[in-house]
């Protein structure tokens, strides 16, 4: 998992590579504003931001409850603190796929405003970085789904089964990581 993330790493660095040369050629170039600031919904983007970093605790409350074989919640649904992995695991699924549905919200009212890959640098640089963390967002949610149906489908929840639900939560750390940098240069960064 190490290293897959370490290669990983590197996509997004030079992700963030292109950005900053082609921010850099058109300064240079002296053609004017490079980012359509106008057309971006901080607000919005700011809210399913929150809601993305808040699913790494989500996350990381389902290992714990991992390391310690709760696979299940005991007691009521309304006692949080019972909660175990699957209950967690889920929670974290509705926050990723809320965050990539308001992304493609975003998406859909950017085209409709005429920014696209091909209107602007910006909007090719745009898509591109926030499109290969969406579809990174998307895989993370397709490892959720696996998690959670090996645990229904097993008699007993298994060492290998929590080694599974943790390496997963590395994935995810790190697609929340990336996203909190990439979501200061693109937002913030003109």
């Amino acid at each position: 998992m190490w290293v897959w993330l370490a290669s990983e790493l590197m996509f997004f660095a030079a992700i963030f590579a292109a950005y900053f040369n082609m921010r850099n050629i058109h300064a240079a170039a002296g053609t004017g504003g490079w980012t359509p600031a106008e057309w971006l919904d901080i607000p919005k983007a700011v809210a399913v931001t929150v809601v993305l970093v808040l699913s790494s605790v989500t996350c990381q409350l389902g290992v714990h409850a991992a390391e310690h074989g709760r696979v299940k919640r005991t007691g009521s649904l309304l006692n949080v603190g019972g909660w175990g992995m699957r209950e967690w695991y889920t929670l974290t699924f509705v926050m990723g796929a809320f965050f990539l549905s308001g992304q493609i919200m975003e998406y859909s009212k950017l085209f409709t405003e005429g920014l696209t890959p091909q209107s602007f640098a910006y909007g090719s640089v745009y898509f591109f970085g926030t499109g290969f963390h969406g579809l990174h967002v998307l895989g993370g949610l397709v490892g959720f789904l696996f998690i959670l149906a090996r645990t229904y489908l097993a008699r007993t929840f298994t060492h290998e089964q929590a080694v599974s639900a943790i390496a997963l939560s590395y994935y995810w750390h790190f697609v929340d990581v990336v996203w909190i940098i990439l979501f200061s240069v693109i937002y913030f960064l003109h």
